[in-house]
């Protein structure tokens, strides 16, 4: 396996594997998109209990399709190395993509990433990152309802699942797992498939920044009536999709594996100077802001309006705010590296947390500059030449500096989908054990 399947592939898959399998898997369509494309969701297996699996909630995140597969594959199989797995004990219901819309807009990606000559640079120009209300996991959050969303939602209630896998990429770092509550046993299983596959384990990580770490790469979410909520990303978080399974004593596990790892993911040690190196990051994501949108401002005249363009409407969402809420967020962090330097233990002002907010300080200007040189690609107008020239110069520095200061190692799509699926077994037994 030397690249991601695209959603089509992953459909054809899953339709074989019905055929191949009679009796053992069903395809069906549980939704259908904002644009009108159907939302299918395999079931394998005929066990009382169900396992609910979510692949493509993000569209820049291909790897859920081919983890979806290897896990439907090995039930259907009739595995049962693992009680998770024994098709007659446990059902697992896999949404193949969440988000078709989305990953139509990521058309590419699968090809830009596929192989040993996979860049920084051709995945930032085929990944496409919805806005946050537009995003089905993320969007009850904000306030909106999509209909991918509710598709989601409906499904949980009609099966009431032990445990909801939901299948992501970070871009670059380490992999971890984010939990909706406890699951004792799964740091181990965990942490052994990482070493054996040699993927680092994140310590330390902007996803989670203030949910508890009980274990390395482990994060588990705090009580709702925690203020470390709001800073994790919303005091709204009980109503996104992760949240759902809670109503019926299920848990939710968010699986984050790396396209490419970095050097310092899982280094544990104090960061020599943290204060100043988080004051660096957030100038680097400020400055960088400030440069793709000072382009994207001289474009608006000749690009779609955003009310026409999905990546239009990402590119006036960043240029809004967002760079600067990501800047601001890690200003608790400043202070409280200055006020008790090399004394506190916080994963977030280790060498791998640091190094992990750097991804995210490097990341964001990234995407965007993407979007927009994919939108100037695509217009006549004649004042786009010299736009785009300026544009690609600092994404290609830009990509070049993430490369080299992270000392990013590209990590095969096989090893990320068998780290990615040893790790939902392993969350698999542990739910099914509470």
């Amino acid at each position: 396996m030397h690249r991601y399947p695209t959603v089509a592939e992953v459909t054809e898959s899953a339709r074989r594997l019905v055929s191949r399998f009679p009796g053992a898997g069903r395809l069906r369509r549980i939704g259908t998109s904002r644009a009108g494309r159907p939302i299918l969701m395999l079931s394998v297996g005929h066990g009382p209990r169900h396992v609910l699996v979510v692949a493509r909630p993000h569209p820049d995140e291909p790897v859920g399709g081919a983890t979806a597969l290897a896990l439907a594959e090995r039930v259907a199989a009739g595995d049962r190395r693992s009680p998770a797995t024994d098709p007659e004990t446990v059902t697992w219901d896999i949404v193949l993509c969440l988000d078709p819309d989305g990953a139509a807009l990521s058309e590419g990606i699968e090809a830009a990433t596929a192989g040993p000559g996979a860049t920084l640079a051709r995945y930032y120009r085929a990944a496409f990152r919805p806005v946050a209300a537009e995003q089905p996991e993320w969007a009850p959050i904000v306030g909106r309802r999509l209909p991918e969303s509710h598709a989601l939602f409906d499904t949980i209630d009609a099966l009431r699942p032990v445990l909801q896998c939901s299948l992501h990429n970070v871009d670059a770092g380490g992999a971890w797992v984010q939990l909706t509550s406890g699951l004792p046993g799964l740091a181990a299983p965990f942490a052994a498939s990482a070493a054996d596959l040699g993927v680092p384990v994140q310590h330390g990580t902007y996803d989670a920044l203030y949910w508890e770490n009980p274990a390395p790469g482990v994060h588990v979410l705090p009580p709702p009536d925690s203020t470390a909520r709001l800073a994790a990303g919303s005091e709204n978080i009980g109503r996104s999709t992760w949240c759902a399974p809670q109503r019926y004593g299920g848990v939710t596990a968010i699986v984050e594996v790396p396209l490419w790892s970095t050097g310092t993911a899982d280094d544990p040690a104090p960061h020599p100077d943290p204060a100043r190196a988080l004051r660096e990051l957030s100038h680097l994501v400020r400055e960088g802001g400030r440069h793709v949108t000072a382009v994207f401002d001289k474009a608006r005249g000749f690009l779609p309006p955003a009310a026409e363009s999905p990546p239009g409407r990402v590119l006036e969402w960043m240029a809004d705010d967002l760079y600067d809420l990501v800047a601001d967020s890690w200003q608790p962090l400043v202070r409280q590296a200055e006020s008790a330097p090399r004394a506190d233990s916080s994963p977030a002002l280790t060498t791998a947390g640091i190094s992990a907010l750097e991804v995210v300080a490097r990341r964001q200007p990234l995407r965007a500059a993407g979007l927009l040189l994919r939108l100037l690609d695509a217009t006549g107008d004649p004042a786009s030449v010299a736009l785009r020239h300026e544009l690609d110069g600092l994404f290609t520095t830009w990509c070049t500096d993430f490369e080299t200061s992270l000392r990013l190692r590209p990590v095969p799509v096989r090893t990320q989908v068998e780290l990615q699926t040893r790790t939902v077994v392993a969350a698999a037994e542990c739910a099914l054990m509470r």
